[in-house]
């Protein structure tokens, strides 16, 4: 079995992590393989000169975009958190057209989904990115079918992750695909990370949208839903709250925060009880009642829906002091 060469593909500003990460993890199946497979890893960039990423560290490239005009096996544009606001890259967007269809797999880490969409190669495909800016890759990119809550996700020959630390999550994929879970596991135990992330991103995200102005019929049932989750909110009580009538509010709520009110409040009620369950020791049905559930059946049905795990899965894994706590 021939080694698999891999294009990690670096611009201005890139994300060190975004690199960084599924380069190791690449690194570490290396160590685990025969000599003669496992990866040829190249980070590829407009040009040889020094790159600062984000955090202000310089990165080389092994390749520039006029070296590295030659069949990848698997070609990946690393984010950066100045990509959403970026003009597009005429340069690399024509080296990734050439570069990605003759590609085994291609693919973005973060907000690199920006890079592909400008490419062209987002169209009619299902992606996702980081939680934060995913709305924004779906405003720009209306053709594509975007994913808010996946750790990574792949679309035939496109693979897509979340945020930062979930391009580990998506080359641990990778790997496993090509050489089988238990070389993935032993890799993840390698860099001491979860070998597969339970749920999707809500979990390391906060449920709710940003806040409206107090002073608005929205933001005036926000605030009153904040202090009282534990009450019942029909339609019409949160009509009365806000001063207008049942109708209106629910097109408030789906035209300023795209949710319904039920969404919004299981939103609340959900971080709420994320909060308790990492913060105390209070028993799930406690938890439940707390946050405004009907009981701890409720609150498991929608925690499995919302974030992918029980209320119990939850708390073991982001108990406040676990060792074991995901960051």
């Amino acid at each position: 079995m021939a080694k698999k060469d891999v294009a990690l593909i670096i611009h201005e500003g890139v994300q060190a992590l975004d690199v960084a990460g599924p380069l190791d993890v690449f690194a570490e199946a290396n160590a685990l393989l025969p000599a003669d497979e496992g990866y040829r890893c190249f980070v590829v960039a407009p040009h040889l000169k020094p790159i600062q990423a984000s955090n202000g560290m310089p990165l080389g490239a092994h390749l520039s975009f006029a070296e590295a005009a030659r069949q990848f096996h698997t070609v990946l544009v690393a984010g950066g958190p100045a990509l959403p606001n970026a003009p597009k890259d005429e340069t690399l967007s024509r080296w990734l057209q050439e570069r990605a269809p003759v590609a085994v797999r291609y693919g973005s880490i973060c907000t690199g989904a920006f890079v592909l969409g400008r490419a062209g190669m987002l169209d009619g495909k299902c992606v996702t990115t980081h939680w934060q800016i995913a709305a924004r890759l779906a405003a720009e990119f209306p053709k594509a079918r975007v994913e808010h809550d996946r750790i990574y996700l792949r679309d035939g020959a496109l693979v897509t992750s979340a945020g930062v630390t979930a391009g580990i999550d998506l080359a641990l994929e990778l790997v496993s695909e090509d050489h089988g879970a238990s070389i993935a596991l032993a890799c993840a135990k390698q860099l001491v990370v979860v070998a597969q992330r339970q749920g999707g991103q809500s979990q390391f995200s906060p449920l709710l949208h940003a806040h409206c102005n107090p002073a608005t019929p929205i933001g005036k049932v926000q605030a009153y839903v904040l202090e009282h989750v534990s009450e019942k909110f029909p339609v019409e009580k949160l009509a009365k709250i806000a001063g207008t009538s049942p109708r209106t509010i629910a097109r408030l709520f789906v035209n300023e925060l795209a949710l319904t009110p039920h969404d919004y409040i299981e939103g609340v009620r959900l971080d709420q009880a994320r909060n308790l369950l990492e913060a105390t020791d209070l028993a799930l049905k406690a938890v439940a009642f707390d946050c405004g559930f009907a009981g701890p059946e409720q609150m498991r049905t929608a925690f499995q829906r919302r974030i992918g795990i029980s209320p119990q899965r939850y708390r073991e894994s982001f108990r406040q002091g676990n060792a074991r706590r995901q960051a």
